[in-house]
C-alpha cells in the first residue's frame, strides 16, 4: 500500500494534514480509505471537520455509510459540511428516513443547516415521495431565509411535483410563481412536472414560455411527447431542435427513435441511424440501448431484414436485444426466424444473456401468427419447468390468442377457465377474435355474459363492437341492433381507424371516408380505379364486417373509402418508384375486403405493400400477403 512507502514523521503538521486530504482525493477503494482513515487517527487530525468531511464524501459516494457513520461518531463537533455530508449519503440511501434523524440532531448542535441541506433533504422526499416531511421543510426553508435560493427553490418545485400528487402540482406551480430568480433548471423542473402528471397542453405551453432553452428542455418534450403517444409533435420537435443546433444526446436519440417506430417514420429512423454511426458524443453504456432501439424502429417499419443486420453487428448485446429481434420477427409472421434467434439466444446463456418474461411473450406471438399450437404449448410450459418463470397474465392472453386463431375456441375457453389469476378483458377479447373468424355464436354469447358485468366502460366499446362483428357474420341483425342499443346506452362509440403513410418525410392521415387531404379528388377517383380493376379481377367486396343491415350493393359502397385504401391509394399516386415499397401504419386491425384488396393492388399495380396494424405486418406482393390469410 503506498501509504506504507511514506515516512508521515518527516512532515511537519500543515504538510501532513494536505498530504492525507490529497491521499482522500485520490482514494480508489474502501481499503485504501481504512488505512487513511487510521492515519488521520494516529496523526491527530480526527477532529479537523476539513479532512472529515472529505473522507465522509468518499464514503457517500461509494455507499459505504457503515464506514462513515463510525467516522462521524467519533467527530466531537460535526461542522455544517460534515452533518450535511451524512445528510446526503442517507438521502440517497435506501433508507432515506435516516436523513431527517441527522437534521434533527443537527438542530441540537452548534452547526447551522444551509442551502445544501435542503437540497438533500428535499432530494430524499422526492425520491420517496415523503410529501409530509417535504411541506415541513417548506417551512423551515422559509424560516432559515432560503425563498430566494434558486437551487433551493427549484428542488422544491420537483418534490411538490414528484410526491404531492394532484394537490402537489398547485403547490409547485405556487412556489414556481413565487420565486423571484429562476434559471433554465427550474423552468426543466417545471416542464417535466407537468408531464409526470399527464399535462401535456400546459407543458407546451411552458416551453413556449421558456426564456432560454437548453438541451435538457427540448429532450424533455421530445421524450414526453413519445412517451404520451404524440409521436408526431415529438418528432416536429426533433426537427426543430435540429434546426436550433442544440446539441442532442443519446436521450434525446432514444426518444426519436421510439417515435419513429410508433409512426413508421422509416426516413428520420435512417437519419438517426447514420447520424449515430458519425457520431463519438455517445457515451457507452448508451450504445447498447441505441442499437436495441434501432432494432425496434426497423423492426416496426417493415425493415426487418435491416433490423436483423443492425443485431447481428452488434458487438454486445442483452436480453432486450434478443427480445427485441424476436418480437420483431414474430409480429413480421417470420415465425421461423423468431424461434430460430431464441434457440440462438439459449446457446449463448453462459454469457449471462437469459430469456425473461417479455422474451417469451414474443415466442408465444411468434407461434400465435403461425399457428403452431404444439410449439406454443411447449415454450409455454418450458417457461417454468426450464426458466423457473411464473407464466403472467399477458401469456395466459397468448395462449388464448393462439388457441382461438386455431380454432381450438372450447381449448381456449378452459384455459381462461382454469388459469390461476383473474382474467381481463384483453383476454376475452382474444377469444371474441376467434369467434369471430369461426362464427361461433354460443361462445361469444357466453363471453359477453362474463364481461357485460365486470368491463370497464373505457374497455366496452373495443370488445363491444367486436361482438358485433361476430354477429354480424352470422347474419344476426337483431342481436348487432342490441349491441349497438347498448354502446349508445353507454354512450359509447366505435374506436375510430387510422391509417397514415409517410411522403417525402410528410405523414399524412386518413380516416374513413375522408375528404379534407388536399388531394382528395385525386385520391377518391384513384380508389375507383382500384375497385374497377379489382372486380375485373373477380374481387367480390368482403361485407361480412359492416354491421348494418343493407343490401349488399350498398355495404359495399361503406367499404371502398377505409382509411387503408385511401392512404394506398395516395401512395400509389405519390409513391412512382417501383421498388419502393409503400408503407401504410393502421391503429386498428385490418379489415378483411382492405386485406383482400391489398394483395390485388399489389399484383394489378406490381408494387410491394406493407399493411402495419395493431397486431402485426402483411406484406403484400404479387398478389399474395405473409400471413396467408392467417390473422
Amino acid at each position: 500500500m503506498f501509504l506504507a512507502e511514506v515516512n508521515l514523521t518527516n512532515l511537519n503538521y500543515r504538510a501532513k494534514q494536505q498530504y492525507l486530504f490529497s491521499l482522500l482525493q485520490c482514494c480508489k477503494s474502501s481499503k485504501e480509505l481504512t488505512q487513511i482513515h487510521s492515519q488521520i487517527v494516529v496523526n491527530g487530525f480526527s477532529q479537523k471537520n476539513y479532512i472529515l468531511g472529505k473522507l465522509l464524501s468518499f464514503c457517500v459516494t461509494s455507499g459505504n455509510l457503515v464506514h462513515a457513520q463510525k467516522a462521524f461518531d467519533q467527530i466531537m463537533i460535526p461542522s455544517t459540511i460534515v452533518w450535511n455530508q451524512m445528510i446526503s449519503g442517507y438521502a440517497s440511501s435506501e433508507t432515506p428516513l435516516k436523513s431527517f434523524q441527522f437534521f434533527n440532531q443537527m438542530g441540537s448542535s452548534e452547526a447551522k443547516p444551509d442551502g445544501f441541506t435542503f437540497l438533500f433533504l428535499l432530494n430524499a422526499c422526492t425520491r420517496s415521495s415523503y410529501l409530509k416531511e417535504g411541506k415541513q421543510l417548506h417551512g423551515r426553508i422559509l424560516s432559515n431565509g432560503l425563498c430566494s435560493n434558486v437551487f433551493v427553490q427549484t428542488n422544491l418545485v420537483n418534490m411538490y411535483f414528484t410526491a404531492g400528487g394532484v394537490a402537489g402540482v398547485a403547490m409547485a406551480r405556487k412556489v414556481f410563481d413565487e420565486m423571484t430568480q429562476r434559471n433554465v433548471t427550474t423552468w426543466n423542473s417545471l416542464l417535466s412536472g407537468y408531464f409526470r402528471c399527464g399535462d401535456i397542453n400546459t407543458a407546451r405551453e411552458i416551453f413556449d414560455k421558456m426564456p432560454e432553452r437548453n438541451s435538457i428542455s427540448w429532450t424533455t418534450m421530445i421524450a414526453g411527447y413519445a412517451k404520451t403517444g404524440k409521436c408526431k409533435q415529438a418528432l416536429a420537435l426533433f426537427y426543430e431542435m435540429k434546426k436550433a443546433q442544440v446539441e442532442m444526446d443519446q436521450v434525446v436519440f432514444l426518444a426519436a427513435l421510439s417515435a419513429c417506430a410508433e409512426l413508421g417514420d422509416l426516413r428520420t429512423g435512417r437519419w438517426i441511424h447514420f447520424y449515430l454511426d458519425k457520431a463519438s458524443c455517445i457515451q457507452k453504456p448508451y450504445f447498447v440501448s441505441l442499437k436495441n432501439a434501432l432494432i425496434h424502429m426497423y423492426a416496426s417499419c417493415g425493415v426487418i431484414e435491416e433490423a436483423y443486420r443492425v443485431f447481428k453487428e452488434m458487438s454486445h448485446r442483452n436480453t432486450i436485444s434478443w427480445t427485441t429481434m424476436i418480437t420483431g420477427f414474430a409480429k413480421q409472421g417470420f415465425g421461423e426466424e423468431a424461434l430460430a434467434v431464441f434457440k440462438w439466444m439459449q446457446n449463448v446463456e453462459g454469457e449471462g444473456i437469459r430469456p425473461d418474461e417479455i422474451t417469451f411473450i414474443g415466442v408465444l406471438c411468434a407461434c400465435s401468427h403461425r399457428g403452431w399450437v404444439d410449439k406454443g404449448w411447449h415454450y409455454f410450459k418450458c417457461m417454468t419447468t426450464t426458466y423457473n418463470i411464473e407464466p403472467r397474465i399477458e401469456h395466459y392472453g397468448c395462449m388464448v390468442d393462439l388457441l382461438s386463431r386455431a380454432g381450438q375456441l372450447d381449448e381456449a375457453y378452459k384455459l381462461i377457465e382454469n388459469m390461476p389469476m383473474k382474467p381481463n378483458t384483453a383476454l376475452w377479447v382474444a377469444l371474441l377474435g376467434g369467434c369471430r373468424i369461426y362464427k361461433n355464436v354460443e361462445i361469444a354469447a357466453n363471453v359477453d355474459n362474463q364481461l357485460a358485468l365486470e368491463v370497464e366502460p373505457d374497455q366496452a366499446a373495443g370488445y363491444l363492437v367486436l361482438l358485433s362483428n361476430v354477429y354480424a357474420a352470422a347474419r344476426r341483425w337483431d342481436d348487432v341492433a342490441k349491441v349497438r342499443g347498448r354502446m349508445v346506452a353507454m354512450g359509447l362509440r366505435k374506436p375510430s381507424g387510422r391509417s397514415w403513410i409517410q411522403v417525402d418525410g410528410v405523414i399524412h392521415e386518413f380516416v374513413a371516408g375522408d375528404q379534407s387531404h388536399r388531394h382528395a379528388t385525386a385520391i377518391f377517383k384513384m380508389v375507383k380505379e382500384i375497385t374497377r380493376l379489382a372486380e375485373l379481377e373477380g374481387h367480390i367486396p368482403c361485407t361480412s364486417e359492416v354491421l348494418l343491415d343493407v343490401e349488399e350493393e350498398e355495404k359495399g359502397q361503406f367499404l371502398y373509402f377505409h382509411g387503408e385504401k385511401l392512404a394506398m391509394a395516395f401512395g400509389l399516386l405519390s409513391i412512382p418508384d417501383p421498388v419502393t415499397p409503400i408503407l401504410i401504419v393502421k391503429n386498428l386491425r385490418i379489415c378483411s375486403d382492405c386485406h383482400s384488396i391489398a394483395k390485388l393492388v399489389s399484383k394489378i399495380f406490381n408494387r410491394n405493400i406493407i399493411i402495419r396494424d395493431h397486431n402485426r405486418f402483411h406484406h403484400f406482393e404479387a398478389g399474395a400477403c405473409s400471413c396467408n390469410d392467417y390473422w
